[in-house]
């Protein structure tokens, strides 16, 4: 089995291994190619993320700079927005769905480390090898949510669609549908509904309006 396989099956890894430090290394020479371009720069800064991550969606943008682990094992949906600081450590896989907005500074983590000081330093592989070890959960993000400015994604974390996280969070469980969560922990505060929308805030409208559903 590979080191990668074993990221996939949530057992333990060796993340020096030969075969995932070569991963790394192409993602994080790429991180540094977008993060030298100009904004205007368009295609080249599609054609470094074509190579960097599994799949990024149609309308997307990352402001920049960015910090990706893998790269590969991340997949971003359709008109996603991230801005400044982006970094996602992503050993496992990390989804996210359509529509997404993130705030400044976002950092999605997966990997965990022994609690014990010990076992963090040196185990025995399953060929009797001294390695140094750890594990990873993925994270899952659904569509339409909107992250403030430094939140923390912790490993096997799953927020689900229409969620707003508020900023300075750091996510330690999963998030259900329509929730408004803050916190460190976060926790939900309540579940956002109709009566959020801006139709009822018309001291902020300054002559907008909101779209009936079919038309957004």
């Amino acid at each position: 089995m590979s080191e990668e396989q074993r990221i996939f099956d949530g057992v333990l890894f060796a993340p020096g291994a030969q075969e995932l430090r070569a991963i790394k290394l192409r993602a994080h020479d790429l991180n540094t190619d977008y993060n030298s371009t100009y904004e205007y720069e368009t295609e080249k800064r599609a054609q470094i993320l074509s190579q960097l991550l599994g799949s990024f969606g149609e309308g997307s943008f990352i402001q920049g700079p960015i910090a990706f682990h893998y790269g590969v094992h991340t997949h971003i949906g359709k008109r996603f927005f991230g801005n400044f600081n982006l970094t996602v450590q992503d050993d496992a896989p990390v989804t996210i769905g359509d529509d997404c907005n993130f705030g400044p500074n976002v950092t999605i983590v997966t990997p965990v480390h022994p609690l014990i000081a010990s076992e963090r330093k040196t185990m025995l592989d399953q060929n009797g090898e001294k390695r140094h070890a750890c594990y990873a959960k993925p994270v899952t993000i659904g569509n339409d949510c909107w992250f403030g400015a430094n939140v923390v994604v912790c490993p096997g974390v799953t927020i689900g669609n229409r969620c707003v996280i508020g900023a300075g969070s750091v996510v330690t469980r999963d998030i259900p549908d329509d929730s408004l969560a803050a916190g460190v922990p976060c926790r939900v505060i309540r579940q956002i509904t109709q009566q959020d929308s801006m139709q009822y805030k018309p001291e902020l409208l300054g002559g907008y309006s909101v779209l009936e559903e079919d038309e957004a």
